[in-house]
């Protein structure tokens, strides 16, 4: 089912978000965790898309079992790196015949060790040529990623909007954001997206810490701040894991808590191929329902 529908037949919607790992071994266990997610009822969830090659058949047939074994909507990451025109298409046509009717539209990030993305000769430099391209040919349901903070490399967060009404503008059915930690940024976008005549729904990304310094690898990368008071927490037990799990649920716990209360359509958890912390969250947040 598309997941525009969903959202407007959801009164609140909540999704995961799964990395392909490499090994055959890990793929088996992931499903593991997909199935055990699958009793919180997700809307949806999605699979990232490797960069360079390097997992894209594994996204293909996860994506793929999750739909259709799982019998949970799944929605296709999926990326312009290293890829051609030709190449996105026959993806795109493995996806519609396989079942699949929602993708992440993304430019995608440089591949590991490369520090800026080159686009393919015959390929696209841009998310919203990507969403162009499948809006031509295909029926997809259509999402694409905001950024609170603003995108990394782009330094003006007025023309990073604007960059994110064209891909509206082309055809995008919802937002997906980048993970942050204080919901002042989250609304603070949301107010000015909208201003800027952005409606469709745009949904926040959380990821519930689990390594302090893990965190602060993927928070420098994306361009998102840790607040000072989070930091204080979290340091003096960094070399705890359990305390650490922890201090991330009760973080993201009052962070979902304060999204819905003040209108978030959902909440997109990135799970970085876990289950406790989002589960734990989950039931914090609906303890009637589970």
């Amino acid at each position: 089912m598309r997941i525009a529908h969903l959202l407007k037949n959801h009164k609140k919607s909540f999704s995961f978000e799964f990395f392909p790992p490499k090994s055959d071994e890990d793929v088996d266990q992931l499903l593991k965790t997909a199935e055990s997610l699958k009793t919180l009822n997700p809307t949806f969830i999605s699979v990232t898309w490797g960069a360079g090659g390097s997992t894209r058949r594994k996204t293909i047939d996860i994506v793929c079992a999750i739909k259709n074994q799982l019998n949970v909507e799944s929605m296709a990451h999926l990326t312009c790196v290293g890829a051609s025109q030709e190449e996105l298409g026959a993806i795109l046509n493995e996806f519609a015949r396989r079942g699949i009717e929602n993708i992440l539209a993304l430019r995608g990030d440089p591949p590991r060790g490369e520090t800026r993305f080159v686009p393919h000769p015959d390929g696209f430099r841009h998310a919203d040529e990507l969403v162009t391209h499948i809006r031509r040919g295909w029926t997809f349901c259509v999402g694409v990623a905001g950024y609170p903070e603003g995108h990394v490399e782009c330094a003006d967060k007025k023309k990073d909007l604007e960059n994110l009404k064209h891909k509206v503008d082309t055809g995008a059915d919802f937002v997906i954001t980048q993970l942050f930690f204080d919901n002042a940024d989250y609304f603070s976008f949301v107010e000015r997206a909208r201003a800027m005549g952005v409606s469709i729904p745009i949904i926040p990304g959380i990821m519930p810490i689990t390594n302090v310094n893990q965190i602060k690898r993927f928070s420098s990368g994306c361009g998102a701040k840790i607040p000072p008071s989070l930091l204080e927490r979290l340091e003096p037990v960094q070399d705890n894991s359990d305390a650490v799990v922890q201090a991330g649920i009760d973080h993201a716990t009052r962070q979902c808590e304060d999204l819905l209360r003040q209108g978030a359509p959902g909440i997109h958890f990135y799970t970085l191929n876990r289950s406790r912390s989002t589960a734990e969250i989950l039931k914090n947040l609906r303890p009637a329902s589970l």
